[in-house]
Order: C-alpha cells, then structure tokens, then sequence
C-alpha cells in the first residue's frame, strides 16, 4: 500500500504543484501538505500548508521549521492512517454541505472508525476507568432574558457523557422553544470548561451504526447551530475535544487566559465525533482543522484568537461570572 501522506516543497518545483494537481488529491486516500517559505495567496487542493512565516494569513499554520514539523505530521498519519485520511476527507466534503449534514457525514466516518484496529487497539491499551456520573450534569439559571448553561461535573474537568449530551440537549431545546430568551451563556463549573469525551465511557457501545442514529438524533452541534447567534461560549482551562468542537459552534466564544485547546481523536484512532469537523472549519478553515487534528498538538489561546477560534480573551467577565452563580441560588 502506497504512502497516505505526501509533502509538496511549493518553492523549488513547479513540477510537484503541476504533478499534485494533475493526481487530483481531492480524489485520492492521501493527505496532501504543501510547504513554502512564504505563503502564496492561492494555493488550493490541499490539506494543510506550512509556512516558516509567523503568524501568517488563512489558511497557513507558521511553524519554526515546515519541514521537520511536515515530517513530525507524516509519522502521526503513518501510525493512524486509517483516521487520518477520513478526516481530510470529511473535511474536504464538507466544504459544500450544510452544517447539520456535515454532522451526519462526520457521524458516519466516526462510527465507521470505532469498528477500526487502530481504535480496538487503543481502547485495549487505556487504563480501565470508573465512570463517575453527576445527577445533575448540566444546571440551568434564568435572569429575565438571559439562560445560563452550566456544565457541573467538576470532579471530572466535566467530561462530555451520554448523560450530559442529553442533558445538554435539553437544556438547548429550552432556548429554542422560548422566543423570550435573548442570550445564552454557556459555561462549565471547575477548573475546566470540557475536558472532552468522557473515556470511561469509550467502548461501551458495542454497536457503531445504533451509536451513528445516536449522535445524529441527540446532538448538541446541531441545536447549537440553530441558535448559534444568541450563545456565548465562556472557555476556562483544558477544552479538549468535544470541548472546543461543540464551543466553536457558538455565536461568540471568550475565552479565559488559562484555556488550552487540543484535539486528541486522531491518537485514538478516531475523527472529532462531537461537530468539530462541522464548526471549528467555519472558524478557522479546513486547512487548519486539519492541522489541529493531525498534529494533536495545544493551541494556546493567543493563537486561538489570532486564528479566530475564539473571539475575546478575558479572565471570567461579569456576564460568565453571573452566569455560574444563577444555578447557585
């Protein structure tokens, strides 16, 4: 089986750009990176592109040296091949889709992958873990217009359960139902907003296509979306995973200086299975999601906000600090 990752030096042959064109890599079962110098301003085809410029323009990653992180990239495709293919092909479908159907086709390919080696072999390796649920995981809190949305798992870093999916979901239908409601605040009691999916329950579910009607039936992502205008998204501490996936759907996202925002999926053997291939694109591009996801790496939040995945930067404003105490009465 040929390679599933190819790196084009975009600077010294024009022969590799006319050769990654004439193979038509949207087509094919690769990811295709793309290295420059300096970043180009029409550069298309491709699922991530590596300048050594800083801070350079949509939708570029700056990276010290494009080459050694090109090859740091290749290793982690090489380890998740499966995965990693699937999501630059998620990512490239969903350019012409709608939101909601792009949560079905990220569904799809995440079922599809839960049946895979690569995550059987992960979910073996995990250290076994006790599920620790809350009675109450999400809390709500009304002041006039305004409904606060609070994450309450603490104990956790509220890892994303079934348990708080659905009671996310609730709380969202709330908001949609009641015309009254002006502005949702979203946030996430403890040291953390989401720390992602919760792993004790990975696994569990023994059956991927039942999962796939799951998720597209009971999903947060998209009753996010519906009401994305009204939502503000307050980010503390770790945002992993479904924590900045579903985050990237709201209509503002503040950030708190300590957040750190990673995608871990593709280490699993897996895609983003709670929208992120749907949101955090429309945030900051396919080109950088992909990136996000491939390499696994933080991203701080200063370059969160230069990218645009998050709006503000602020140490918990008035707005998210009445927010927590409106479920506290």
């Amino acid at each position: 089986m040929e390679s599933p990752f190819v790196i084009v030096d975009l600077d010294h042959a024009p022969e590799d750009l006319a050769l990654a064109q004439e193979t038509e890599p949207r087509d094919r079962d690769r990811v295709l990176i793309g290295l420059a110098a300096d970043p180009r301003e029409t550069v298309e085809g491709f699922d991530i592109l590596l300048t050594g410029v800083p801070d350079p323009p949509k939708p570029w990653v700056g990276c010290a040296d494009p080459h050694a992180t090109a090859r740091q990239l290749s290793d982690l495709v090489e380890s998740r091949p499966a995965a990693s293919v699937a999501l630059v092909q998620v990512l490239r479908m969903g350019d012409g889709l709608s939101i909601p159907d792009r949560l079905v086709l990220e569904s799809l390919a995440y079922s599809t992958l839960q049946g895979g080696a690569d995550f059987r072999s992960w979910l073996a390796a995990a250290p076994r873990r006790t599920h620790r649920p809350a009675e109450t995981p999400v809390r709500l809190g009304r002041d006039g217009p305004r409904l606060s949305i609070t994450l309450d798992r603490p104990w956790v870093r509220n890892a994303f359960d079934a348990a708080t999916r659905d009671a996310l979901c609730e709380a969202l239908q709330v908001a949609l139902a009641d015309p009254s409601i002006g502005r949702v605040d979203l946030c996430g009691n403890g040291p953390a907003f989401c720390s992602g999916g919760d792993l004790a329950e990975f696994g569990t579910s023994r059956d991927p296509a039942r999962a796939h009607l799951v998720r597209v039936h009971r999903s947060p992502g998209a009753l996010l979306h519906r009401c994305a205008r009204r939502v503000t998204a307050y980010l503390h501490g770790a945002c992993v995973g479904a924590g900045i996936e579903l985050a990237a759907f709201a209509g503002r996202v503040v950030a708190a200086s300590d957040t750190v925002i990673r995608l871990p999926e593709i280490g699993m053997g897996l895609i983003p299975g709670a929208g992120g291939t749907a949101s955090i694109p429309v945030r900051v591009g396919r080109e950088r999601t992909a990136y996000l996801a491939l390499s696994g790496l933080e991203l701080s939040v200063e370059e969160a906000l230069r990218w645009g995945l998050v709006d503000e930067i602020s140490d918990l404003d008035d707005a998210a600090a009445d927010s927590r105490r409106a479920f506290q009465h």
